[in-house]
Parts: structure tokens; C-alpha cells; sequence
């Protein structure tokens, strides 16, 4: 008689088995077993981050100290020489090494690749890694003339130029923080934050990355399901599948309990002793763009390797007999038709099998199950 029977998602019974009769047979196999956990995952390019204009443009207006902005508070007095928004790219659009992230006063203000923001004015005898950054950018711009090191020479100076001049914008030979916009590599448009006749020196636009990732908020207790590198499977609502690995962990909230007074400020009387369950935000970068589609923005289901048994003895869970003792066996059937109990240990249930083991149990064996 084969059985049937509910198990906890942890492997163990959750109720015994049943008998229901058996009809065919399949051979016990020797295979690796993995169970997964499914979480709710969200598909978009990631949060976005603010590129924040500076609170002058770079521009040399022939005042020195005289052109400085303020500190904003003021609602725009005396922000006569912050200048003036005149471009932004749209929303949705991609931005490369050397394309303009915004104008201001009709200068264009480049995206160049980087880790750290230029916070100095670069000139003939500065030295340091943002020299290094600003000379890479230059060479993979096609500018030459100079070596790619720390120190910014007079050869520097001429590319600097070349690129200013290309640009349309004045030949200084130097280049100041608000000139250009260090960013990791391409950014995606998410939001416009101010428009063209705006004044300059505040939030212009929000970025994102260009390709695809899928962020989680998994649930305490399943923090060791994650680690870098850690690989899994992203269902789309269509039914596709993409693979992808865990590139981020983030710092785990804390939990977040209702004040359980019975007061509720807002007058909606909510719920006492309401509690948010702490969790852990996790970032995947999903191996192949085209595997997603055309969906830009999805909830998915993300699988996770929760448990791998390698090289072990396993039949179908349907196979189960319960044993009226207690325990479970399976029938095995021999080359003449006869059938006998043979009892097993259990171990880990995953994808409709169940790991097998005991007395008389070995691969091939051919064991009953329903049709």
C-alpha cells in the first residue's frame, strides 16, 4: 500500500502517512537532493541616488569668493550667480562616460567614471587619485599627451583643454568639482528633480544602474540561506526563469512593534501590539538581461538553495508506507511480481522525494507507488 500525507517544509512529518494502494513501480535512485525556500523578490534597476548640483556651477565668474551661493536658505536671494538650468536628460534614458548629466547656463556638465567624487580644483602640480581618475576618463575618451598616474602635469593641462574646447566650454586647463560627475559606470535616468529655467545648485536628477536587479527582503531566520555569491533562480510572472547570484547584504532592520496603548494617532485604531518582523535586504545581479524580458519593473518569486544532500539513496514521497507500529517502509517488488515491506530511516524531503535508508535498501530496488 503506498502513502500519502502532509510534511513540514523542514522535512519532518507533519502527519503519517496513509495507505492508498499501489498500481506502478520506479527503482530507488541514487541523486543529489536540494530544497529550496521561495521569497518574494522585486525586479527594477535598484534604489535610486540623488545627483546633487553644487552650490556653484565651477564657472569662473571673475569674483573668486564673491560667486559663492549661499546656503539656500534663504528661498533664492542672492543666488543671482548659482546659474541656470538649461538641459536634463529624460527620464528613462542611458548615460555613458563623456554624455551630459545637465547643463547649467548652457555648459554641460559630463558623466566620467569613478569611486570618489572630484572635491578639489585639479590643476598643473596637483597630485592624487582623483588626478587619476580624471586622466583615465580622459585617455578613454581618446585624449592623449599624458600618462595615467597621479600627477597632473602640463600635458594634462592641453588635454584638459582639447576636452573643454570639445565640450564648448572655457579653456581652462583645470577642472573644478562641479565641472563633471563621478559615478561608478552608466547610469539609467529614474527622475527629474528640477527642470530647464530652474536655478542651479540643487537636486538634478535621480540614476540608477542600467541593467536589471532583483532586490529581497527576506524574512528573519533565513539570513543563512544568503551570502555573496550565493546563486538562485528568479521566476518571472510569465513563467520564464533567470539565474542569478547575490552581489549585496545589507544591515538587517530591527523589528518594529505597534505602541499596544490601544491609541492610535492617526484616529484609525490600529491594531494593538501590531509588529513588523526584522529583516534583511538582499541584492541579486541577474546573469543574462535578455532572460528578463521586457519587464522592467515585477514582483518575483526568488528560489533559494535552502539544503543539499549529495549521492543519496531517494524515492517519491507517494511511495511511503505507514507502518502500523510507527516508521514507514516501502513495498518493494521482486523479479517474480512478489512484493514484501521493507522499512526505512527518512531524511530530507525535497522536490516530491524523500531520502531513504535501511536494510535491504539500495539502488534500483523497485518500490510501488500510485498510478
Amino acid at each position: 500500500m503506498a502513502a500519502t500525507g502532509a510534511f513540514g517544509r523542514d522535512g519532518e512529518s507533519a502527519e503519517p502517512p496513509r495507505a492508498t494502494g499501489s498500481g506502478k513501480t520506479v527503482p530507488v535512485e541514487r541523486t543529489t537532493l536540494t530544497r529550496t525556500e521561495t521569497v518574494d523578490g522585486t525586479l527594477g534597476f535598484g534604489t535610486p541616488a540623488t545627483v546633487q548640483q553644487p552650490a556653484t556651477d565651477g564657472r569662473e565668474t571673475g569674483g573668486g569668493s564673491g560667486s559663492t551661493r549661499g546656503d539656500g536658505s534663504g528661498g533664492g536671494s542672492g543666488n543671482q550667480d548659482a546659474g541656470i538650468v538649461t538641459w536634463l536628460p529624460e527620464e528613462g534614458a542611458t548615460l555613458s562616460r563623456g554624455d551630459t548629466v545637465y547643463s547649467v547656463d548652457e555648459q554641460k556638465v559630463p558623466l566620467l567614471y569613478g569611486t570618489k567624487p572630484f572635491y578639489r580644483t585639479l590643476r598643473t602640480g596637483t597630485e592624487g587619485d582623483d588626478v587619476r581618475t580624471l586622466e583615465r576618463n580622459l585617455a578613454e575618451l581618446g585624449y592623449d599627451g599624458f600618462t595615467v598616474d597621479d600627477e597632473f602635469t602640463g600635458g594634462t593641462a592641453e588635454a584638459v583643454r582639447d576636452w573643454q574646447d570639445d565640450m564648448h566650454r572655457a579653456q581652462t586647463g583645470e577642472v573644478a568639482p562641479g565641472d563633471a560627475v563621478v559615478a561608478r559606470g552608466a547610469r539609467r535616468v529614474a527622475e527629474q528633480r528640477t527642470s530647464p529655467g530652474a536655478l542651479a545648485g540643487g537636486e538634478a536628477l535621480t540614476w540608477t544602474g542600467t541593467d536589471r536587479i532583483v532586490e529581497v527582503e527576506l524574512e528573519a531566520g533565513l539570513e543563512s540561506l544568503v551570502r555573496k555569491g550565493t546563486r538562485a533562480t528568479v521566476r518571472l510572472p510569465d513563467g520564464g526563469t533567470a539565474q542569478a547570484e547575490v552581489t549585496d547584504i545589507g544591515t538587517p532592520s530591527s523589528p518594529q512593534k505597534g505602541s499596544g496603548d490601544g491609541q492610535d494617532s492617526g484616529g484609525g485604531g490600529g491594531e494593538e501590539g501590531d509588529t513588523r518582523e526584522a529583516t534583511l535586504p538582499v541584492e541579486l545581479k541577474v546573469d543574462s538581461q535578455q532572460k528578463l524580458g521586457r519587464y522592467q519593473a515585477a514582483s518575483v518569486d526568488v528560489v533559494l538553495k535552502a539544503r543539499t544532500r549529495e549521492n543519496v539513496l531517494a524515492v517519491p514521497v507517494n511511495a511511503l508506507l505507514a507502518q502500523p507500529g510507527g516508521g514507514y517502509a516501502v513495498e518493494a517488488r521482486g523479479a517474480d511480481g512478489r512484493s514484501r515491506r521493507v522499512p526505512v530511516q527518512l531524511g530530507m524531503f525535497a522536490d516530491g522525494k524523500v531520502e531513504v535508508s535501511g536494510k535491504g535498501v539500495k539502488e534500483g530496488l523497485d518500490v510501488g507507488v500510485p498510478r
